[in-house]
């Protein structure tokens, strides 16, 4: 699967949910469950992505037809652990696509809670640094059977500034409701017996495109 990231030449505040930016961007749609079976219909979400000389813009737009699972007092200053246990969309991104087991995982939730991972994939096990910092910021918006949210994160978070035609690995997701029903969408769907988003080997690619 490959998703292209168009570029912007213009940087804009995150808190810009609608900015026009947006409208340059493809848009990515993603209708099944991890497991490859297709997903409810108010569970799909779309993503769009850009990037500038400065960073990388991830817009998420999700319908929403059952309660929000979210933070009764969100934190928006510093990263949530178990953030993953509620309503979140993520984005794994690999830098080096000679090396997709070393990866970052951003999450955000529709109250605008988030959090930033750094992850190495071992054969005896998976290392995750909570204490990495990105700097990424959030926004997010609720509306009527919709939830809007969007992550900026400059280059200095991944070590590297891409340029047009570069080609990194990663994957979109999504983890919506509670308990037996709980839904989790990957737009390259994993397929592993339970739910499980770290497999880079079913990584997609996104290509940086001016």
């Amino acid at each position: 699967m490959t998703a292209k990231i168009k570029h912007i030449k213009d940087d804009f505040s995150i808190n810009e949910i609608e900015n026009e930016s947006w409208e340059k961007a493809a848009e990515i749609s993603v209708e099944k469950y991890w497991s490859g079976e297709n997903a409810l219909v108010g569970r799909h979400f779309r993503a769009k992505l850009l990037w500038s000389e400065t960073a990388l813009y991830v817009r998420f737009e999700a319908n929403q037809s059952e309660p929000l699972i979210i933070g009764e007092t969100p934190n928006l200053h510093t990263k949530t652990r178990g953030l993953w246990d509620r309503d979140v969309c993520e984005i794994f991104i690999a830098p080096d696509k000679n090396e997709p087991r070393r990866y970052f995982e951003f999450e955000i939730a529709p109250n605008g809670e988030w959090i930033d991972l750094e992850i190495h994939q071992k054969t005896d096990g998976r290392i995750t640094d909570f204490e990495y910092d990105s700097g990424m910021e959030s926004a997010a918006k609720i509306e009527k059977d919709k939830i809007i949210t969007a992550i900026k994160i400059e280059w200095k978070a991944f070590g590297k500034i891409p340029k047009a035609g570069d080609v990194w690995l990663g994957n979109i997701f999504r983890c919506v409701g509670i308990g037996e029903t709980r839904g989790y969408l990957a737009w390259s769907p994993t397929e592993t017996k339970t739910p499980n988003f770290h497999v880079p080997e079913k990584f997609g690619e996104f290509e940086f495109v001016k």
